[in-house]
């Protein structure tokens, strides 16, 4: 950790990704003025934001908010550990970040609060003019993903969506892979959230670790809130760290667009299960009946005809995999089994183990900053997407994972919950470019991170 903070402050990495735009080169910084950012929620996904922003010289956090005092507390004690002075305060209400988004003192803003609260918070954001990050997912509905993109088309103010999914060094080296030609002309993507979140979902902050039974008031949490949504819907609810890297991989509204998704719900029986198994069959939150199917499977087809098949299944036993597979008409790479191969190249028949590949298409960033990414979050990928986010505020130009990312992405929550509903039947993706995907050109992630 000190090697990377010691890093940071000599260079703050001007232009390690500017993270990837292709309109700014490495150099120095236009301004050197420092980004003066404030928070809004300061969960656990909220401080580790903060604890990788602090530990840069360029950023001044000036304000922070939350309604749980002590979340607030840790907050200033980490603020105060890194010698940076005192920020403003709030979180009297649900409301009080609006009050932080009217300070003079906050250029950008970093929202990490519960779902429902993302696209409310970031619309004010954009309306304050404030350069916004986003965690994920941005939306939960279709109106919400229209609102995200008429706001920032109507302010100017960019978001961000922080997607850290995107900045993973196996991800990035198989997305040099691609803009390489490695794969050959892309056709199919397989990918999806399967995370074992059954402790989570379910914990009263009482019980031995992963073994509580309870969500919502008597959670603790993401169990506060997140549980609510597999209760009421039957949705992929949490889309975009699988589908946002495929995104990138063939273009999205740069050349490409979503065009229609499909989606099927098996049964839901997982938290059931659960909450009999370590409560009891008379618990009272064993007679829920959770609407969420265990395991939810969506086609998307796009413009320029892939398909990417997206995985939601959080709430069975199993180990965690975001599912990878990038297929294309030379070879694929599937991550379960860390395996590929390209004709030509690998035996006939016979899978290569990655690793060696994987290690000679290593993407430019990991490679001349992967041992100051160590400790930053989640493998070191938070260090880069924070990078990315506070590069691209530092010089006001569009993020490399925009609002029109955000809304697309997001899409596919509403978009499965209607062809669930409706016996798998497609539902369309609108254009949220309106139009504009077919002239907008791609970020070159390799040429122009330097």
């Amino acid at each position: 950790m000190s090697s990377r903070r010691d890093f940071i402050k000599k260079s703050a990495i001007i232009g390690t990704g500017i993270a990837m735009s292709p309109s700014v080169s490495f150099g120095a910084a236009k301004d050197s003025k420092k980004l003066r950012i404030g928070f809004i929620g300061v969960g656990l996904r909220g401080t580790n934001h903060l604890n990788n922003v602090l530990q840069r010289d360029d950023v001044l956090v000036t304000a922070i908010c939350d309604i749980d005092p002590v979340r607030i507390k840790l907050s200033l004690d980490s603020i105060e550990k890194y010698g940076q002075k005192k920020p403003k305060v709030f979180g009297s209400n649900d409301y009080d970040y609006r009050n932080l988004l009217e300070l003079k003192e906050v250029d950008a803003v970093i929202i990490s609060t519960p779902w429902l609260w993302h696209t409310r918070m970031a619309k004010d954001a954009m309306l304050a003019e404030k350069y916004t990050g986003l965690e994920v997912s941005a939306a939960n509905t279709m109106e919400e993903c229209w609102d995200l993109v008429n706001t920032h088309e109507q302010t100017g103010t960019h978001l961000m969506l922080l997607e850290n999914v995107n900045y993973r060094r196996d991800i990035m080296a198989v997305l040099n892979m691609v803009k390489q030609n490695v794969f050959g002309e892309l056709v199919h993507f397989r990918c999806g959230y399967q995370h074992d979140l059954r402790f989570v979902k379910l914990n009263d902050g009482k019980s031995a670790y992963g073994k509580g039974v309870e969500f919502g008031e008597k959670g603790i949490s993401e169990s506060v809130w997140r549980t609510q949504h597999s209760l009421l819907r039957n949705a992929d609810v949490y889309p975009t760290h699988g589908v946002g890297p495929m995104a990138v991989m063939c273009d999205v509204n740069r050349g490409n667009r979503f065009t229609s998704l499909t989606s099927n719900a098996t049964k839901g029986i997982g938290l059931h299960n659960y909450i009999v198994k370590h409560g009891g069959k008379d618990h009272p939150n064993a007679k829920l009946k959770f609407k969420q199917g265990d395991v939810i499977t969506s086609t998307i087809e796009t413009a320029n005809g892939e398909t990417i098949i997206v995985t939601h299944d959080c709430n069975l036993p199993r180990p965690y995999s975001l599912g990878f597979r990038v297929q294309g008409a030379n070879g694929l790479w599937e991550v379960d089994g860390n395996r590929m191969y390209i004709e030509g190249k690998s035996d006939p028949h016979r899978w290569d183990d990655a690793a060696e590949w994987l290690k000679k298409y290593d993407h430019p960033l990991w490679k001349k900053y992967g041992e100051h990414a160590q400790g930053a979050g989640h493998g070191g990928m938070d260090f880069f997407v924070i990078n990315a986010f506070v590069e691209s505020a530092k010089q006001q130009i569009a993020p490399p994972l925009d609002v029109y990312d955000a809304a697309a992405w997001s899409a596919i929550t509403p978009l499965s919950e209607a062809s669930i509903e409706n016996n798998g039947a497609p539902q369309d993706f609108p254009d949220f470019t309106r139009g504009m995907w077919v002239k907008r050109k791609p970020y070159n992630w390799i040429k122009d991170t330097f």
